[in-house]
């Protein structure tokens, strides 16, 4: 195993030690009832395929969610190879860099499970998970992948990433001067034997089955020299240090070996397209089945890409994930060109908003307790509440003096504040807008911002945050208020449930508290975690995390 690179090895602890309890979001991350999401891409499966392609789409400025079962082809091998720059590094790590990267940009990935994917009554797509949660997406990218199966010899399996292996561009450099084995099950079985043979202190062919490789492939190879053994093998012979150390043949005979290369079928993961017609396709080797592209990863259903070695089983993960990041920009342009040819484009994210406050109201409409207990000492002025929602905090603001702005993504959430404002006869100004803009808010000119649990997808560049920060005049409080989450969320079984948000693609507390700790214009005067107040609506949430500065110049 190589050395993993010091930058790549800290990309991965950091994502896998992400404090949850930082999240600025107003949802938990595994939601009990089933939620209805809408984006622009939904990608199905996320390794290297379908994480490069979402990082290019959410580079974009588009929404993307990522569903992952967590169930990569190439789990079992403990290194990954032949990626430039990357060579060596386990593939989790690539994995959790990935998801990182991808979320750093606001997009989202999801544990879980897709069970079908179905025409919505809008044309677009309607993706069921495991759990009842739906993704409604105007394009769909399967980054679903193949299942090797392999021969039916005992102890192949248990060694299978390990001690035995298929790709001489992927392992053969780490078997090198080692006894090398092949079992061939298919004339295809023959392709990788010369480079094997080249690494290889020794090599020997065993013919497991005589009716799968004509004689007359064979021929060269005894020309050449090699050993050539014919018979079924019955079993993986393991040595007491674990490792393989023979191939036992049916007939008894064992061949000492240190290392076993067998070519395995594959399948492509499919079942959950039926309902748009998708079938896999023979691959040309007659090994398997793919999914069928037509070129940059379009398939011959509209808006519908695939992916990856779901297209290619050849493919390395260097490759998946070149190939990711190719139909990923397809995917783009195709959205930028239907947007234009509309006239319109909506910002990440907003559709999914309108659509759920587009029913009953979601949360009770009252005020944050934890807000009420930051700001009940000072003295009214002008105030910007950031994610607004229903209204709740900007309301009850308005009805303390304060003179406020209302601001949202959701234009549906700014009406709906717009109306109880004027039943309650207050006033509240509303300001539609990504807050995630440039120049979303004006600068200097408010003496109170507030975030109570608001979904600000992240950037590299913290903009928001920054935006945020620039709009509170001198002498003036930030107050940013979320639920403190368990720094772990409990793992889930996605052949039963998804999770129905991903908390990691939003700011946090501590990236507000950290721009405030790096600048000498702030002091902080209140950073903790509290019980949260009673009444609150969410009763699956215990303790809130509370930030309050102030600006000092």
């Amino acid at each position: 195993m190589g050395p993993i690179r010091p930058d790549l090895a800290n990309t991965a602890n950091r994502f896998a030690s992400h404090a949850r309890n930082s999240t600025v979001a107003p949802m938990n991350d595994h939601a009990s009832q089933p939620v209805e999401r809408h984006t622009d891409v939904c990608v199905v499966g996320g390794s290297a395929a379908g994480l490069a392609a979402a990082l290019q789409i959410a580079r974009q400025r588009r929404s993307v969610i990522v569903v992952d079962a967590g169930e990569p082809r190439n789990a079992p091998a403990a290194t990954m190879h032949g990626y430039l720059g990357l060579d060596g590094v386990p593939p989790g790590d690539l994995l959790a860099a990935g998801r990182e990267e991808v979320r750093t940009y606001g997009g989202e990935v999801l544990d879980g499970s897709v069970t079908t994917v179905r025409r919505d009554t809008d044309g677009d797509f309607r993706v069921e998970l495991t759990g009842g949660h739906l993704v409604h997406a105007r394009r769909v990218v399967a980054a679903t992948g193949l299942i090797d199966e392999l021969p039916a010899i005992d102890g192949l399996a248990a060694h299978w990433g390990g001690d035995v292996v298929h790709c001489p561009f992927c392992h053969g450099y780490e078997v090198r001067d080692q006894s090398v084995t092949v079992i061939l099950t298919h004339p295809a079985g023959l392709h990788p034997v010369a480079l094997f043979g080249h690494l290889a202190d020794e090599l020997t062919v065993v013919v497991h089955d005589s009716r799968a490789v004509p004689p007359e492939h064979l021929q060269g190879l005894r020309a050449a020299g090699v050993e050539i053994r014919e018979g079924p093998v019955s079993r993986i012979v393991t040595g007491a240090d674990g490792h393989v150390n023979g191939v036992e043949l049916a007939d008894g005979t064992t061949l000492a070996t240190d290392v076993v290369v067998v070519g395995p079928r594959f399948r492509a993961r499919a079942g959950a397209f039926t309902p748009l017609g998708i079938a896999p396709e023979p691959h040309v080797s007659g090994l398997g089945t793919i999914l069928a592209t037509q070129g940059f990863g379009a398939t011959s259903v509209p808006g519908f890409y695939a992916a990856g070695n779901v297209t290619d089983p050849s493919q390395q993960v260097v490759q998946a994930a070149a190939d990711g990041a190719r139909v990923g920009a397809m995917v783009a342009s195709d959205l930028a060109t239907q947007d234009q040819q509309r006239g319109a484009a909506r910002a990440a994210g907003e559709t999914d908003w309108d659509r759920r406050y587009s029913g009953g109201q979601l949360w009770s409409g009252r005020p944050n307790g934890n807000l009420v207990a930051e700001v009940a000492a000072l003295a009214p002025g002008r105030a910007l509440d950031v994610g607004a929602g229903e209204g709740g905090d900007a309301l009850w603001l308005a009805e303390q003096g304060w003179a406020v702005v209302a601001s949202d993504l959701s234009g549906r959430a700014l009406e709906r504040i717009a109306g109880e404002a004027d039943r309650r006869g207050v006033t509240v100004e509303t300001l539609h807008v990504d807050a995630n803009a440039a120049d979303a808010y004006p600068q200097r000119a408010f003496d109170l911002v507030t975030a109570s649990y608001a979904s600000i997808p992240r950037t590299p560049d913290h903009r928001a945050v920054a935006t945020m920060l620039g709009a509170v005049a001198p002498g003036g409080n930030l107050v940013v208020v979320s639920h403190a989450l368990p720094a772990r969320p409990e793992p889930i079984d996605v052949h039963v449930g998804s999770r129905a948000y991903d908390v990691d693609a939003y700011e946090r507390v501590t990236d507000f508290a950290a721009a405030v700790a790096a600048s000498d214009d702030w002091v902080v005067e209140v950073d903790e975690t509290r019980p949260r107040p009673a009444g609150a609506a969410s009763t699956h949430h215990v303790d809130d995390v509370v930030l309050r500065a102030r600006r000092i110049r």
